[in-house]
C-alpha cells in the first residue's frame, strides 16, 4: 500500500473491550429496567451501523426491551435489520419503534425510556467509583471497582514500536478523550494531541470522513490506512476517499473485535475493506510484505 500514515480506532483494535464497555451495555440495562440483551445482541446493532457511540447503542437497546413490554414482537436481529435499512443509529431506532408501536404503546415506551440515568449507570459501571468522581465530577451511588481494569491489552510492544519507526500513527475513536487516555497509556501510545480524534474533537463521528481526512492533512500523507473491528469503520475509510479523492485511504478490519472468524471477514469485504487482519498485530508485516 505504500502508506505513510496509520490511523488506529481503540475498542477491539488495542484493547479488548468486551469486559467492559459490553458488558456495561448490557448490566446498564438491566440495572436500570430489570431485563436486558444478550452480549451476542450488541454486535447486531454495531453491524446496523451509526452505533460508534456506546451510550448510544445502550439507549437503543433499552428502546428495544422497552418495547417488547409492549407488545412488540420482532426478534432484535429483525429489529436492527430495520434500524439498518433506516440508516442506522439512534433516530433509526427511535423511528422503528415509533412506527410498528401504537400511540398509546409508544407514548409508555418514551415515557420510560430514562436516557440520563442509563447513562450515569453505564459510566459508573465502566468507569468505577473513584474513576467516575474524578472524571464526571458527580457522586456515584454505586459503589464499583470499574470494568475499564478489564480491557485486556491486544496491540504487543513490537507492533507499537514499529509501527511508530515506519509511519505517522494516528487515533480515531468514539471514546471520550479521558477514556481514550487511559487507553492510550495503558498500550504505551504517547501520541500528541493533534494525531488524535476523540468523541469530544467532532460532532458526527464514524463514519463520517472527516478526522480521518483532517488527520491526512495533518501528516501531509498520501496513502492512510485506518485499522478498526466494525462495520463503520470500514465505511469511514471509504467515505474518506470519496470525500478526498487526491489521497488513498484504506479500511483494514480486525477480528478482534465483535466481527469475528469468517462471517466478520466477508462483513468486512463486503463493506469494501481492503483486508482482513486477525489482529493488529499482523499490520506491520502486512503493509511491509
Amino acid at each position: 500500500m505504500n502508506a505513510d500514515a496509520v490511523v488506529l480506532d481503540i475498542d477491539g483494535v488495542l484493547v479488548d473491550v468486551e469486559d467492559s464497555y459490553r458488558r456495561a451495555i448490557l448490566e446498564s440495562i438491566e440495572r436500570v429496567y430489570d431485563r436486558t440483551i444478550r452480549k451476542a445482541d450488541v454486535q447486531q446493532f454495531k453491524d446496523a451501523g451509526g452505533f460508534n457511540n456506546d451510550w448510544e447503542l445502550t439507549y437503543a437497546a433499552a428502546l428495544y426491551v422497552l418495547a417488547t413490554t409492549e407488545g412488540y414482537r420482532a426478534p432484535i436481529a429483525e429489529f436492527t435489520d430495520e434500524i439498518a435499512a433506516e440508516g442506522g443509529g439512534l433516530e433509526a431506532a427511535e423511528s422503528v419503534v415509533r412506527e410498528e408501536l401504537r400511540a398509546n404503546a409508544g407514548r409508555r415506551v418514551f415515557g420510560r425510556w430514562d436516557r440520563e440515568r442509563l447513562h450515569e449507570t453505564f459510566q459508573q459501571l465502566y468507569l468505577g467509583a473513584d474513576l467516575y468522581r474524578a472524571l464526571e465530577d458527580d457522586e456515584p451511588d454505586l459503589e464499583t471497582a470499574g470494568f475499564v481494569h478489564d480491557e485486556p491489552l491486544i496491540l504487543e510492544d513490537g507492533t507499537r514500536e514499529r509501527l511508530l519507526e515506519g509511519y505517522d500513527v494516528g487515533v480515531v475513536t468514539g471514546r471520550p478523550k479521558a477514556e481514550a487516555e487511559i487507553a492510550l497509556e495503558r498500550a504505551g501510545l504517547e501520541l500528541p494531541l493533534e494525531h488524535r480524534f476523540t468523541m469530544d474533537d467532532w460532532e458526527e463521528g464514524k463514519p463520517h470522513p472527516h478526522a480521518l481526512t483532517t488527520l491526512a492533512e495533518r501528516f501531509d500523507a498520501e496513502t492512510v490506512v485506518f485499522v478498526g473491528d466494525t462495520v463503520d469503520d470500514v465505511r469511514t475509510a471509504v467515505n474518506a476517499s470519496e470525500a478526498d479523492p487526491d489521497r488513498e485511504y484504506h479500511g483494514v478490519g480486525v477480528l478482534t473485535g465483535g466481527l469475528t472468524g469468517e462471517k466478520g471477514r466477508e462483513k468486512y469485504e463486503a463493506e469494501g475493506a481492503s483486508a482482513v487482519l486477525e489482529s493488529v498485530n499482523e499490520l506491520p508485516e502486512y503493509l511491509e510484505s
